[in-house]
């Protein structure tokens, strides 16, 4: 699998964060007074950097609304959504079944939206999801002859009681 990195929107989004901030990170670099405000605005930057390397569509006002809401937009504008199609096209052709973790709910709302256009079957479960409604999908994915090929978990979700034994492949989009 060839992996370029990030996309072109990535890059310049990445490049303004960093140039937005730099009073931030130049003080912290050379700044030893108000240790404890300098290393909360690097912190500051870089969840702002982490959300950018998920997906530009993270923030605000960058998705192109004039676009297809399910289009390949959806993982083009993004290096690492980018490799996760290439990597998920060919898990499915090859039968395996999908985990992927994430700790964000809205990157998997992105997630999502991909996997709907792309037609991937799938389930669901975050902190958000009932206790029944978590049983039937962890019901659904495992049950024999299952249809679905990829289950999407927040990482906050909680791993009590989540018996998913018939996938084959985790993915941890992205880790704490």
């Amino acid at each position: 699998i060839l992996f370029t990195g990030m996309s072109l929107e990535q890059k310049t989004l990445y490049k303004n964060i960093l140039l937005r901030d730099i009073d931030s990170v130049n003080g912290a670099m050379t700044s030893k007074s108000n240790s404890e405000g300098n290393r909360t605005a690097i912190l500051n930057i870089v969840m702002q950097l982490r959300k950018c390397c998920n997906h530009p569509y993270l923030f605000p006002n960058i998705e192109d609304r004039t676009l297809d809401p399910l289009g390949d937009h959806l993982f083009k504008t993004c290096g690492k959504m980018a490799l996760l199609h290439k990597l998920l096209v060919r898990l499915q052709i090859r039968g395996h079944r999908v985990l992927v973790f994430s700790q964000m709910t809205r990157m998997l709302d992105i997630l999502e939206d991909y996997l709907i256009a792309q037609q991937f079957k799938y389930c669901r479960i975050d902190g958000g999801t009932n206790y029944e409604d978590r049983e039937d999908r962890i019901a659904d994915f495992n049950k024999p002859d299952s249809e679905k090929f990829l289950f999407l978990l927040s990482t906050r979700a909680g791993g009590l009681g989540i018996n998913l034994q018939t996938a084959d492949t985790v993915i941890i989009y992205d880790s704490d």
